[in-house]
């Protein structure tokens, strides 16, 4: 038997654990004109919802309480209540969330962590859902923010919510198998479209106490800048606390998860299911920020952000953004962005200090986990491919379509056939951009570092032949392991 207690009457609802039938302790709340009946049967419904056993039984695919698996990785800032660890070990699976605002066609790497914590719970027996803010992107979260976001319009946030979409079925889809339940996506504009604004303020805003939204860390900070915060964005953690409550009132999901800049918005969603719902059970938790460790976003490079389509930034490239970062960020990364066993992380960082470790062997191994989570098998196998394309010294035979599919992230320039034929190899590294002058080109040569078609030129004489045109289309020219040109014949 489970009992509830209702609005401020001491009243039990009771229900029998077999039949799921209802009936009120005290009989004033079995008339439906009584006040508190539209409250009391809204929380019967999420009372049948908690109670409701799982269609199919998810324990198989249990191994270890996820709480505890994501607290050994660093995977976790802050959680609202110290239950939900004993909720991740019940027998009932945890329902859980994680948003994404669409102000862009592509999640980036700052989405990452909120993905992978997700994959974690589906690893751990539980049921996840991914919800698109179709509604809230039209607002803009101020967490984290000094200005306000600019304005998206209806169909800017329609494209965009396609796009996330997609990216989110590709990578939690294609690491989803026989034995993990894949994630529900949802979109809140769903039903925010119909929500009319005075239902809003009665149905929710009565329930918000002002000093306590004041309170929120996002909106000190924003209201001690300078230029303040809106209306607009300061009812955002409203929002986003209704989308909890729906989707914990309708649909069972008990959990949100959110980076630690969205605490206060999460635990908006808590205290509406709370007064509103006069339920227990909604859990929130933050997970860190994806930062470096001298304090720096970790995402960004010199092209912008790291995005997680491929057609906002190809396999090839995600994988090298991995592959060169310092070494002492790299255990750490392999704790939060991958799912290998703790164990294999020790001996990687152990292998580190070892004579004999070779430089960024650790670093390869996180990039091609990340990337086959990310890009899937297939995206993996084409950045391996390009990589090794693109080292100076490969023995891999180049072709046409392996330098033409690394053109788009490498300098690339456009030659006529006789401009290039016989033209002296030097003049060329300086007349494409390569190099700066032709001494500078002299002297990498005799250094041993230049490069064509990933072959060592030692002779200053070197001209180009008919035979070094790879495929009659294409050279690939490079200063050094980093700097390299495409040129494309014509």
């Amino acid at each position: 038997m489970a009992a509830i207690a209702a609005a401020s009457h001491r009243v039990s609802l009771l229900i029998h654990p077999n039949s799921r039938r209802f009936f009120f302790s005290s009989p004033p709340f079995r008339n439906p004109k009584n006040p508190s009946f539209l409250l009391l049967r809204r929380t019967i419904t999420c009372a049948q919802q908690t109670l409701e056993p799982p269609k199919s039984d998810p324990t198989p695919n249990r191994r270890s309480n996820v709480v505890d698996v994501l607290q050994e990785r660093g995977l976790i800032e802050s959680v609202t209540s110290e239950a939900l660890r004993a909720a991740a070990c019940s027998d009932r699976p945890l329902r859980v969330y994680c948003g994404f605002d669409p102000t862009a066609e592509s999640l980036h790497l700052g989405n990452l962590l909120g993905i992978i914590v997700l994959s974690w719970f589906q690893r751990c027996g539980h049921r996840t859902v991914a919800l698109i803010g179709g509604a809230t992107a039209r607002v803009g979260d101020p967490s984290g923010k000094s200005l306000e976001r600019p304005e998206l319009d209806s169909g800017t946030v329609e494209r965009n919510s396609a796009g996330i979409e997609n990216v989110i079925k590709r990578i939690l889809g294609a690491n989803s198998d026989a034995g993990i339940e894949k994630a529900a996506i949802l979109n809140n504009y769903d039903w925010w479209r119909e929500m009319k604004m005075l239902d809003f303020l009665r149905e929710v805003g009565r329930f918000a106490r002002v000093g306590t939204m004041i309170a929120k860390e996002s909106v000190k900070k924003r209201l001690a800048s300078e230029e303040g915060m809106s209306y607009t964005e300061f009812t955002y953690q409203l929002l986003q606390g209704y989308d909890f409550l729906y989707m914990f009132k309708n649909m069972g999901v008990n959990v949100q998860i959110g980076g630690s800049d969205q605490w206060g918005n999460i635990t908006a969603g808590t205290d509406l299911i709370r007064k509103i719902l006069q339920a227990e059970g909604a859990y929130g938790l933050t997970f860190p920020l994806l930062l470096k460790s001298d304090g720096t976003k970790f995402g960004k490079s010199e092209g912008g952000a790291i995005w997680l389509s491929p057609s906002a930034l190809s396999p090839y490239k995600f994988y090298q953004y991995f592959f060169t970062i310092p070494d002492v960020d790299v255990v750490r990364f392999l704790k939060i962005l991958t799912f290998l066993s703790m164990e294999e992380i020790e001996e990687l960082e152990e292998g580190m200090r070892r004579p004999g470790y070779v430089p960024n062997s650790a670093q390869r191994r996180l990039a091609e986990e990340v990337t086959r989570f990310v890009h899937g098998e297939e995206g993996l196998l084409e950045a391996l491919k390009a990589t090794e394309a693109l080292r100076p010294g490969a023995e891999t035979k180049l072709d046409w379509e392996t330098i033409e599919g690394i053109a788009e992230d490498v300098p690339s320039c456009s030659l006529d056939y006789d401009c290039v034929l016989n033209a002296c190899l030097i003049d060329l590294s300086v007349l494409t951009g390569l190099i700066a002058s032709k001494s500078a080109a002299r002297r990498l040569m005799k250094q041993g570092g230049l490069y064509l078609n990933n072959k060592r030129v030692e002779n200053e004489e070197k001209t180009i032949e008919e035979s070094d045109i790879v495929d009659g289309k294409v050279l690939l020219l490079s200063a050094g392991k980093k700097n390299k040109m495409v040129i494309r014949i014509s």
